[in-house]
């Protein structure tokens, strides 16, 4: 196995402590002590804290997108019950040892201003995991794809916070028999 660049030792670094502690409470000194990295290590990969910050939500985003899709197509070729895995795997991710939430909500909520390039990666975050959400809706013959595709995030999204919240990773069972009854709804009995 090849070893990491350093611009993506720094980026996976920084992520695990933003991830732990969040954006705010983290500083550079911190992840260069870490990363066992000198400043100016880090300085010439990322003009800023908050270019270092963009990259590790664009490294989650991406990887952790890709782990959802993967698993999902996994466990099931039918859309409907794939609608449904994605609590299964939710349920292990909470089950983890490095669950603190989500990272891009926390983002989100420190960098609340409307029109800060943060927000806007967030913002795109979410939206393509709707949108994956939303074909995997579309490909079972929903009724209403688009409803569908909003309840089924509202709920991993609600399971992620209580999950973070109470410690009950059992929270993601729980989304799962709601979205079940959304999909059977729109769909038919799924399984």
């Amino acid at each position: 196995m090849s070893k990491l660049s350093k611009r993506d030792h720094l980026v996976k670094t920084a992520l695990e402590l933003f991830n732990k502690h969040g954006f705010h409470a983290v500083g550079i000194d911190t992840i260069v002590q870490k990363a066992q990295v000198s400043k100016k290590t880090l300085y010439n990969h990322f003009h800023s804290k908050n270019e270092l910050i963009l990259a590790t939500l664009r490294y989650y985003d991406e990887t952790s997108r890709n782990f959802y899709v993967r698993e999902v197509e996994k466990r099931s070729k039918a859309p409907a019950e794939q609608l449904l895995a994605i609590f299964d795997i939710a349920e292990e991710v909470f089950n983890g040892s490095s669950f603190y939430g989500c990272v891009i909500v926390k983002a989100i909520g420190e960098f609340s201003e409307i029109d800060e390039a943060i927000r806007r990666s967030c913002e795109e975050s979410k939206r393509l995991l709707y949108e994956y959400i939303e074909a995997l809706a579309k490909k079972s013959n929903a009724q209403e794809p688009e409803s569908l595709a909003k309840e089924i995030c509202l709920l991993l999204e609600g399971a992620i916070v209580m999950a973070q919240v109470s410690g009950d990773s059992q929270i993601a069972f729980i989304a799962k028999s709601m979205a079940k009854k959304c999909i059977d709804e729109q769909v038919g009995q799924t399984v």
